[in-house]
């Protein structure tokens, strides 16, 4: 269903908070470069949920945080366990999949930073990138929250 009446309404919302996303992509982009494909598109989700549906339990920053440092340690051990791809990518999911639920830090788009680490396209940079895009993501959430509402 087309939400033209609501954009009516709230234009100025739908607007702003598009526009956080956009922004906060734009330079996740530069500092990462456009063969981080893997990390851009966990953090784009990322934006979507916190800048779209700010109120929503996975947007919380505890569990925003939580997901990608569990993300990022599961896939730099996976690194040094040699799988062929075909088990080692699901194997990784499924695990960070498990320990986020059971350390309730529900947030899916930090899987696919788990995939990006064991295929080795992580490095310092980019794990600070990683870690500095979700702080800023989160903390643009949690400040703005009276003003942010839920769009979906």
């Amino acid at each position: 269903m087309i939400h033209l009446y609501k954009l009516k309404q709230d234009w100025t919302h739908y607007t702003f908070q598009c526009f956080l996303a956009v922004l906060s992509i734009g330079i996740i982009v530069f500092v990462l470069g456009v063969e981080k494909v893997v990390i851009i598109s966990s953090l784009a989700a990322t934006a979507f949920i916190c800048f779209m549906t700010p109120k929503s339990h996975f947007a919380q920053t505890l569990r925003v945080l939580g997901a990608y440092i569990v993300a990022l340690i599961c896939g730099a051990v996976f690194q040094f366990i040699h799988l062929p791809a075909i088990a080692e990518y699901p194997a990784v999911v499924g695990i960070v999949m498990f320990l986020m639920v059971v350390l309730d830090f529900e947030h899916p788009p930090a899987a696919g930073v788990a995939i990006a680490v064991t295929i080795n396209e992580v490095d310092y940079v980019a794990v600070a990138a990683i870690m500095l895009s979700i702080i800023v993501i989160t903390q643009l959430r949690y400040y703005l929250r009276h003003w942010l509402k839920d769009l979906v």
